[in-house]
């Protein structure tokens, strides 16, 4: 890993951003914006699989109430997401957002930016510049189609045009995301930015795809950028609920030594040795150790503790060529035997054997007692 950019400090709530602060994950309600029961449940949901910052639409007023009905309910802070409507940002800001995402350029003349700006300036809440390859200036779409300008020299250009209408109002508390949908246009995008502002950037594919080439895509062009120490806070988009996107997230960062290590859980590919249903194990085990981790996570914060809590290794193998191996290196083992059950290994020695249904249950077990 290279050193982090030093990018201009915000705060989103009480979710630092930028200046050195840890990558944050985000992610976007896609229930109703007027329904604040299931907003708020979504909410509640993804801030457990490891959510910091929670983005939801803004489009008329009664959903700028509803965001104020939910912001003072969950447990972390709610970005406005505002088009075509100043209006619909200065409600959101009056409603308890702590940040707004808006795109300068489809808000109206500089009078109405500059209502939004006394908005976020009144209630000391920051604005995200967000900007993405199919919503271009008819310009730069134009000089993009004809092949007088590369799409991501297009998408640095409509941000930092972008960024230069607030600063024209003296807002500095800005954080830039310039989206495409495709890696090698996301990576580009992105360290040009990086060379020519210091403001935290927001990375992101934007319409990645569902949950295997979204995530797949996402990865590789987040985790380059990540690794040049590029970004600030980041959102896995995926055709998909959006606790995977919060999940895809976390263990990217986990990956790349960016985040604290929740459940450890290495599982083999399985082959034609293997005679238990390790796929279902494999991940009934893993959603076990990450409803456990986000209780006992909880729990650290309803203590103050800081950090994230101690939580064991677990492995899951499908037979024995390489589970007694694995299992001397975790806490806690399963390793399937030839008659479709399991052998419970607790730091590296066979304590028991249990059958497929109940392996999860006996993994809770002995990670509770550890």
């Amino acid at each position: 890993m290279t050193t982090r950019e030093n990018t201009r400090a915000l705060r989103v709530g009480n979710v630092a951003v930028g200046g050195g602060a840890p990558v944050s994950v985000q992610s976007m309600a896609n229930v109703p914006p007027h329904d604040a029961a299931a907003l708020a449940a979504q909410i509640e949901s993804c801030a457990a699989c490891g959510c910091d910052i929670f983005r939801v639409t803004v489009p008329d007023e009664a959903a700028a109430q509803t965001l104020g009905e939910v912001a003072g309910r969950v447990p972390i802070p709610l970005v406005a997401d505002i088009h075509f409507d100043w209006r619909m940002a200065v409600a959101a800001a009056e409603n308890g957002a702590a940040a707004l995402r808006i795109n300068p350029g489809n808000i109206g003349g500089a009078d109405k930016v500059r209502e939004v700006v006394h908005a976020a300036k009144a209630r000391k809440i920051p604005i995200r510049v967000g900007v993405n390859l199919g919503s271009l200036q008819k310009n730069l779409a134009e000089k993009t189609r004809a092949g007088k300008m590369r799409p991501a020299e297009a998408l640095c250009s409509s941000a930092l045009e972008h960024l230069a209408i607030l600063e024209k109002e003296g807002f500095r508390d800005v954080a830039i995301s310039a989206k495409a949908s495709d890696a090698a246009t996301t990576i580009e995008t992105y360290r040009l930015l990086a060379e020519r502002t210091d403001c935290p950037l927001h990375l992101g594919v934007t319409e990645a795809g569902t949950l295997l080439p979204g995530a797949v895509r996402s990865a590789a062009a987040l985790g380059i950028l990540l690794s040049e120490g590029i970004g600030d806070t980041i959102r896995i988009s995926l055709t998909d609920r959006p606790e995977r996107e919060v999940k895809a997230g976390a263990e990217l960062l986990r990956a790349l030594g960016m985040r604290a290590p929740g459940p450890a859980i290495v599982s083999c590919p399985t082959c034609g040795r293997t005679k238990a249903d390790l796929f279902r194990v494999a991940a009934e085990v893993e959603e076990t150790m990450e409803a456990l981790y986000s209780k006992r996570l909880a729990e650290a914060k309803t203590a103050g503790r800081a950090g994230a809590p101690a939580f064991p290794k677990v492995a899951v193998m499908g037979c024995a060529v390489n589970g007694p191996g694995e299992a001397k290196d975790a806490d806690i083992a399963l390793c399937g035997c030839g008659d479709g059950d399991f052998m419970v290994y607790v730091k590296g020695e066979p304590v028991c054997k249990t059958s497929a249904a109940q392996a999860a249950g006996k993994v809770a077990e002995y990670a509770i007692s550890l």
